[in-house]
């Protein structure tokens, strides 16, 4: 066999190995999105169309698999992601980061809902967790920038609660433990970081 001719043998194994894992990523977020909180490799499997041992010859274990999950959610996230111009007055910039906010926070939501139950024994679920409270807590730095440096000695405390207000700790509250809908609860949340943020423009 010819050198171009083995490249694109390669070549042709490597994309049908990158769309089997795109598959079984994406059946394993598609049945955490209908409710299943702990997918068997069985079903995720079944749902990709693909077989167990093919599941387990592209993922050695269901932490890759989760690490595969956690990278497809951020891809979701970045191409629904729009920023907010940093130099609009404070309440239009509030209203858009919290409109968009509560649609990224639903986006995750079932595959955060799942996560909270295997955080305890999985690494690769809490480096997610992790990575995300922090691009959030970046966000928030960057586009509230000079209201937390307004708030002076008290700007740890302001962006803590911030924190804590913006990412899924938050939303889970309004959502799954008072059962708000989605614009009832972009509203208090809404409220919540006006509360916090000391208009720089006013301080």
């Amino acid at each position: 066999m010819s050198d171009q001719g083995l490249r694109q043998r390669v070549d042709g194994r490597t994309l049908r190995a990158e769309r089997t894992r795109r598959a079984i990523t994406d059946a394993h977020l598609a049945l955490l999105e209908e409710g299943e909180l702990k997918p068997t490799a069985e079903r995720i499997a079944e749902r990709a169309g693909v077989s167990l041992r093919a599941l387990w010859t592209n993922f050695k274990d269901m932490e890759r698999l989760f690490a595969a999950a956690g990278e497809r959610l951020m891809e979701r996230q970045v191409a629904e992601f729009r920023p907010v111009p940093p130099e609009l007055p404070l309440p239009r910039r509030i209203e858009l980061y919290c409109e968009q906010r509560a649609r990224l926070l639903e986006l995750i939501a079932p595959a955060a809902r799942a996560a909270r139950i295997r955080e305890p024994f999985s690494a690769q679920l809490r480096r997610n967790r992790e990575w995300y409270i922090n691009t959030a807590r970046e966000e928030v730095e960057t586009l509230f920038a000079a209201e937390l440096a307004a708030a002076g000695d008290a700007r740890s405390e302001v962006l803590d609660a911030l924190t804590v207000a913006v990412t899924f700790t938050g939303w889970s509250m309004w959502r799954d433990d008072l059962h708000l809908d989605v614009p009832s609860a972009t509203a208090v949340l809404r409220r919540v970081v006006s509360a916090l943020l000391p208009d720089a423009s006013t301080a």
